[in-house]
């Protein structure tokens, strides 16, 4: 499906095993929960095999964003905008 992407590079793709993709994966999610000061709570439901993580109010990178304007102040600078 995806063969463009590698012919144009020269390159065959690697075909990744299902334990190296759980690996990978595991290791990414290790990685970023460390990265946290909450750290969330993971569970593992033991009938399905599926692992849920609750995660905080607010990421560490959510908190560097600047807020959401205030949708009525916002419809209200259109207003004087329109009326000007």
């Amino acid at each position: 499906m995806f063969k463009f992407l590698f012919e144009k590079v020269g390159g065959k793709a690697k075909v990744e095993t299902q334990r190296n993709t759980v690996a990978r994966a595991v290791d990414e999610l290790n990685s970023v929960l460390a990265l946290m000061a909450d750290k969330p709570v993971v569970g593992v439901d033991l009938n399905t095999g599926l692992i849920s993580v609750e995660l905080p109010e607010q990421m560490p990178d959510e908190a560097l964003a600047l807020p959401a304007p205030d949708p009525v102040e916002e419809t209200v600078e259109n207003v004087k905008d329109e009326a000007a």
